[in-house]
């Protein structure tokens, strides 16, 4: 009955009238994806090799559903642009409102953080919730279909290869089938075999980056704790280089839960069994952490996670790339975790497509696909660059890290964020410019104008 079911959805999508549009791989980029190309294409199908549950809960598919998720301010606005009345969607769900510069309470590198009203506002929630909410309003695009136990395991493309028509994928049982598509996004995160599927057709592989401080994190779910008074909603005790390589976070989510993350670097990683958890938590820099967690009640058992490093495919530096064809989120640019960047790139990388597909509109009506591949690859190469900057210049901090070179000018950068770094624990102001270029809400550029570079310099000055 399914089959038949995507039998009849492919008859009516291969119509001459009908454009259409494939998404491989249904995790948050995907589903941002899929969002705005419900905008521009009669069908959209999203292929997705797992099962998606009908609560918020963790999914096989995804490795990290029990790991805790920020959601950036950045990414916030981006996500109530995408899908208006979002937030307050959030909200009745139980997710819970921060002040980031209020709620959260922060042991820098050079000490705490001031904490002081802002309008720099986001939630805190699970992404299992993100990923439901997200997946639920997309059930009201009546011409946007979910294929799930789905894998693509092949690109299709016309006849001089030039051009990607659609993918060959198998059903859960191995049985095979094909799909046209007039455009192909891939977004099947690390585990992308683009560049295979790329190969076979005779394209060449495009340059890689890695860059590797072999960090590691464990992470428990908590009961939050109802005698446990702190002047907090969230904390984040962070490790500092190249002495003390630990840190931790409690991130408050939906459901009166606490995510607890306890991270290591260098390899120094923190133990997945009840006691070593504890004894991890009790040795990181402020006993914050250890007080909050030590009675409270565990929900769940220690997650480990150690895939964390960076990882870049310069598709935008290739002298062929095929028509119809593009790859954003993980399957391009791959962070180390700990920064909580990845929902809100990946959320940067769909208004890159809603804007790209909007400049290949013919008189602001008919989409023209043609060299639309190059075009989007080169803009998301441009989105991506800060971000990569960010995750791996805190991680070249440190000597273990492998991948990457210190050149001169990033370690004159470096010099620079380490004052940066040290005037914001003295100085709101600053301290809030670095807040909104942590949560993209501001260009990194931000911190090298005049009101933070004067005094930056002049610390620098004083205590070289």
């Amino acid at each position: 009955m399914i089959a038949k079911k995507y039998m009849n959805m492919k008859n009516r999508m291969s119509s001459q009238h009908s454009s259409h549009a494939v998404v491989i791989g249904g995790s948050i980029a995907g589903l941002l994806a899929a969002r705005v190309l419900a905008e521009h294409f009669d069908r959209v199908t999203v292929i997705e090799r797992d099962y998606y549950p009908d609560n918020p809960e963790p999914r096989s598919g995804v490795p990290q559903s029990n790991q805790g998720h920020f959601l950036l301010a950045r990414g916030k606005q981006i996500l109530e642009e995408l899908f208006p009345g979002f937030v307050e969607e959030l909200s009745e769900k139980g997710a819970i409102q921060v002040d980031i510069t209020k709620d959260w309470v922060l042991l820098f590198e050079y000490g705490w953080w001031s904490c002081f009203s802002s309008d720099l506002t986001t939630w805190n929630c699970t992404r299992n919730l993100i990923e439901n909410v997200i997946r639920k309003r997309l059930l009201n695009y009546t011409h946007l279909t979910f294929m799930e136990g789905h894998q693509v395991c092949e690109l299709l493309a016309s006849s001089d290869k030039r051009e990607i028509t659609g993918v060959r994928l198998k059903d859960s049982q191995g049985q095979e089938s094909t799909l046209k598509a007039n455009l192909t996004v891939d977004t099947s995160g690390r585990n992308s075999k683009a560049i295979q599927w790329l190969q076979a057709l005779g394209y060449e592989k495009p340059q890689e980056q890695s860059i590797n401080s072999f960090l590691g994190y464990a992470t428990r779910w908590y009961q939050c704790p109802n005698h446990h008074q702190v002047d907090w909603k969230g904390i984040n005790l962070m490790p500092k280089a190249p002495e003390f390589k630990r840190g931790g976070v409690i991130i408050p989510v939906e459901g009166n839960r606490w995510i607890v993350i306890l991270s290591g670097i260098g390899g120094d990683y923190p133990p997945t069994n009840e006691l070593g958890f504890l004894e991890f938590a009790r040795s990181l820099r402020s006993p914050d952490i250890y007080e909050a967690i030590k009675d409270a009640q565990p929900l769940s058992p220690v997650y480990g996670y150690r895939r964390t490093e960076n990882h870049l495919r310069h598709y935008e530096k290739l002298e062929k790339f095929p028509e119809n064809f593009l790859i954003l989120g993980d399957a391009v640019c791959s962070f180390n975790p700990v920064y909580g960047q990845g929902i809100t790139v990946a959320a940067l990388g769909a208004l890159t497509l809603k804007s790209c597909l909007q400049q290949q509109k013919q008189n602001g009506v008919k989409l023209n696909l043609k060299g639309v591949s190059r075009r989007f690859q080169k803009q998301l190469a441009q989105v991506n660059n800060t971000p990569w900057l960010m995750a791996t210049g805190e991680d070249l901090n440190w000597p273990t890290t492998v991948g990457g070179e210190t050149s001169p000018i990033m370690k004159l950068i470096h010099f620079y964020m380490k004052y940066v770094k040290i005037v914001s624990c003295h100085d709101q102001r600053i301290q809030k410019i670095f807040t909104e270029v942590i949560n993209m809400t501001k260009p990194s550029s931000a911190l090298f104008s005049p009101n933070v570079f004067i005094p930056v310099l002049l610390r620098s000055l004083s205590n070289p």
